[in-house]
């Protein structure tokens, strides 16, 4: 735990939430956050694909099933909670549920950095399971926010349009072909760019992600603590359902540890956007504040190493 709050990446992290709650003037250009937010799903994206074309794709089919289920699954046990013991609209659960059911890239960028500095292998069709993690979360939200109100109509055409053309999942499916086409001797030259930088942009994302989520921490007072019990438990949760579809899908260790920071982490970049269009009346306040304030900077500074040490546990206890 210590050694991952003394990695650089993270200090960087922890550098910009100092800048925003002391109220100082630092911000990442808007043009350079968006171009260093493409460049990371796009390094994620050819990474996988690079490793998808040296796999077997046979290995693949019962962890991508898998990772269906985890998708439908999780919006639905947050969607209860949040209506039943947290007492929320349908409409603000459905919103929240969706963000909960959706993924991070960041994260799963730290997870597999994380990965990589303690020598842990895994996976190399990860970035599929991201893909998969992420779209049916979107749809359930909406569906669930849908369900029961008289003179709502769903507008499927929007939804798919949001779902596979939002930025996110069309660049990491874009870098997925492309890399798996390509094949690793072809993409060799763009290794310079795209993977010796790669820790250098993911630092300078995550300053800048540490200055918005000082800025969501505001809004905890308006929130009250339900969430912030939410924004922390839910995660642990989830963890422990991707750490069980790992295990029970045949998956290592490494990767079933990845799968469970997948469940573990919430979307702040196409959820949000989603349910801004399909679900307007759920309060943007707070989806933001629980999946940007609260999760993502526990997932970043706790969470990683604690669902790591979960999957390690659980593995020795199998063996």
């Amino acid at each position: 735990m210590i050694e991952n709050l003394l990695d650089p990446i993270v200090l960087f992290f922890v550098a910009g939430l100092a800048a925003g709650v002391l109220r100082s003037d630092l911000r990442l250009p808007e043009a350079l956050y968006q171009t260093l937010s493409i460049y990371l799903l796009a390094s994620i994206g050819l990474k996988g694909g690079v490793e998808l074309a040296l796999a077997p794709l046979a290995t693949l089919f019962t962890p991508a099933a898998a990772t269906l289920l985890l998708g439908i699954t999780v919006p639905f046990v947050a969607f209860v909670i949040l209506q039943k013991v947290g007492r929320f609209n349908r409409a603000d659960s459905a919103a929240l549920a969706a963000h909960y059911g959706s993924v991070s890239a960041v994260t799963f960028a730290l997870a597999l950095a994380y990965a990589g500095k303690i020598g842990v292998a895994h996976e190399a069709f990860m970035p599929v399971l991201l893909v998969l993690l992420e779209i049916p979360a979107i749809a359930i939200g909406v569906l669930l926010a849908r369900l029961g109100v008289k003179g709502r109509r769903i507008r499927w055409n929007d939804l798919a349009h949001e779902v596979f053309l939002g930025k996110g999942i069309f660049l990491l499916l874009a870098g997925l072909t492309i890399g798996f086409l390509a094949g690793p001797e072809r993409m060799v030259k763009l290794d310079p760019l795209f993977v010796n930088l790669f820790p250098g942009a993911l630092a300078l994302f995550l300053l800048e992600m540490g200055i918005v989520a000082s800025q969501r921490l505001y809004d905890l007072r308006r929130t009250g603590l339900f969430l912030v019990g939410f924004g922390v438990l839910m995660p642990l949760l989830s963890a422990s359902l991707g750490l069980a579809a790992g295990v029970l899908s045949g998956m290592s260790a490494g990767g079933s540890a990845i799968l469970a920071t997948l469940a573990a982490s919430a979307s702040y970049i196409a959820a949000p956007a989603a349910m801004r269009d399909a679900v307007p009346e759920a309060n943007p306040t707070l989806y933001l504040t629980a999946s940007l304030g609260i999760t993502f900077p526990f997932n970043v500074v706790f969470g990683i190493p604690i669902y790591f040490w979960m999957t390690a546990t659980v593995f020795s206890w199998l063996r």
